[in-house]
Order: structure tokens, then C-alpha cells, then sequence
């Protein structure tokens, strides 16, 4: 089996136990997750089968998409619904659809972020959420993540009660914490928050709706279709530009050879596909670090001869 399965993880099993699940279904070791998924989250989880685990970071390093909810009025240790409530403080006053537009518009584009404390950043060595449980409290890196956009997804222009909810939808890079936007989104407007509830609706060109359940998978096994749940290799990498090469030349790429830059291609920092005339992708290149006008093989996909 080679391929890419999306499925859709439900809430309660880590991105891991999804792993260890489907190696039993699918009756193969060679299975690999694509990022990880907190146990609550539910959402698109690209599962790559076979040859396509060669491509799992390049589906990790793709844009994502979420839906999740924001309540103001309490934060938690995790800064989502699973932890214990740290600081409350009641809306007090009349939130207006607009406060909420102009915060969420001032999170698009380049942000820092300081990953939670209960997450799997590692510090030294050992993941902040083992410092976590322990108690201890460690300095934590920031880093930077790319909004691509984000928007309200609830019809009311005002908001109020004790606790104030509202759902959004965020196109993001790699890296994003969305419960760390929610707690930003909560500062902004005066008030401590925590996501309250959260759904990955893209990973790469992923959406929901190619995404399998456990029981759809099952019900697959059953009738020894599991392969058709599957994608190509070359659907987790569709979102890279493409270099199309001959016959001849891929000779070459499936031995690893360093390939002059094409002329369209001059400038790329990131992967190219280098694929064959029947768009079949041989392997991942990029630019050489030393040998200016070359590219080399960041991974080789396909190497039969």
C-alpha cells in the first residue's frame, strides 16, 4: 500500500493512537502522521501510507485551516476547555461586531507567539508539557507564524453575558497555536479567554470533505477496498511548484544527481517536485547551499529503475 490517507481524527484519540490504529487496519508499519493534533481537536489529519511517508514533513510544512470557538471570561492552564480555570473575569459590557473585526484584522500577516506550556515545544531536551505536569514553569521560545487570513463566523453585531463565545475561521503556516490566537484575541478586547472548541478543516490541499472516519475505514476493511480511500503519493506535495523533466533526465534524479536551476525556477528557496512527463514525482529539490545555479536532492522519491 503507498498513499495518503485523510482522515478525519475524532476528539479523545492523540494523533499518535490514530497512527497505531490504522497500522492494525491497514496491516503495514510503514504509516506516519502529519503533524500532531491536540486529543480534543478533531479535523483533517493526512495519514501517509507506504513510499508517501517520505512526504509526511512536506504535507506538516503546508498551510492549515481551522474553525474554532473563543470564550471570553476565564483563561485555563492549557488555554483550552481541558484545563483548570486560572483568571476570570466576567464580560462586564457590550462587545460590538466591529471591536471583534478590527482585533481579528490586526492578527493577519507575521505574528510572535510564545507556545503554551502544555504542548509538545521541546526546552532543553524535554517537552514543555512534562515541565507542565511537574509544575515547573520554563522560559519559552517565541516564534514567529504567518495569518494568511482570518474571519468571524457569527452573524450577531453585539455580544454580551458573562461569558461571550464566537466562532472564526483561520488560514495559517505551520507552527500557528490557535489557542494562543484565542487568548490573544480574548487580550485584545480587555477580557481572559481560552478556545473553547476547534476543527481542522485543511492541511496541504486536504479538506474535510476527502477526509475518512474510523467507521467508514472499517466498513472499507471489510469489503478489502481500504485502497480506495487512498491519494497518490503526489497529492501531498500538489501545493509545490513542479519541475517536468525527460526521460533521460530522470535517470539521473532517481541516482541523486544535482540538476542545473531552470530559468522559471530561479529565486525558489523552498522544495520543487521534479516529476516526470506522466506527472509522476521522482523527488523533492531545492537550491544548493554552496553550488550557485544548482539544485539537489532534498529526498528521493522514486528510484526504481
Amino acid at each position: 500500500m503507498e498513499g495518503i490517507l485523510p482522515l478525519f481524527k475524532p476528539a479523545g484519540m492523540t494523533s499518535h493512537d490514530c497512527v497505531f490504529k490504522l497500522r492494525k487496519l491497514l496491516r503495514t508499519k510503514k504509516v506516519g502522521h502529519t503533524g500532531t493534533l491536540d486529543p480534543d481537536v478533531t479535523g483533517v489529519l493526512p495519514i501517509c501510507v507506504g513510499k508517501a511517508t517520505k512526504i509526511a514533513e512536506y504535507i506538516t510544512d503546508a498551510g492549515k485551516a481551522y474553525e474554532g470557538e473563543v470564550t471570553l471570561g476565564f483563561t485555563t492552564t492549557t488555554e483550552d476547555a481541558s484545563g483548570e480555570k486560572v483568571e476570570e473575569k466576567r464580560v462586564d459590557r457590550v462587545i460590538t461586531r466591529g471591536e471583534i473585526l478590527q482585533v481579528l484584522q490586526s492578527l493577519e500577516g507575521e505574528i510572535e507567539q510564545t507556545p503554551p506550556m502544555y504542548s509538545a515545544v521541546k526546552v532543553n531536551g524535554k517537552k514543555l508539557y512534562e515541565y507542565a505536569r511537574q509544575g515547573i514553569e520554563v522560559e519559552r521560545p517565541t516564534r514567529k507564524v504567518t495569518i494568511y487570513g482570518i474571519e468571524l463566523l457569527d452573524g450577531r453585531n453585539s455580544f454580551e453575558g458573562e461569558q461571550v463565545s464566537f466562532k472564526f475561521r483561520v488560514s495559517c503556516s505551520k507552527g500557528t497555536y490557535i489557542r494562543t490566537l484565542a487568548v490573544t484575541i480574548g487580550e485584545k478586547l480587555g477580557y481572559p479567554a481560552h478556545m473553547s472548541s476547534l476543527v481542522r478543516i485543511q492541511s496541504a490541499d486536504f479538506t474535510i470533505d476527502d477526509c475518512y472516519t474510523f467507521q467508514q475505514l472499517e466498513e472499507l476493511a471489510e469489503e478489502s477496498e481500504l485502497e480506495t480511500a487512498l491519494h497518490p503519493l503526489e497529492a501531498g506535495i500538489s501545493y509545490l511548484p513542479k519541475y517536468r523533466i525527460n526521460d533521460k533526465v530522470a535517470e539521473k534524479v532517481k541516482n541523486g544527481a544535482l540538476l542545473t536551476i531552470p530559468e522559471d525556477f530561479k529565486g525558489i528557496d523552498g522544495p520543487i517536485v521534479v516529476e516526470t512527463e506522466d506527472e509522476k514525482a521522482l523527488a523533492i529539490y531545492r537550491a544548493h547551499p554552496t553550488k550557485i545555479g544548482m539544485i539537489k536532492p532534498d529526498k528521493v522519491l522514486r528510484n526504481e529503475q
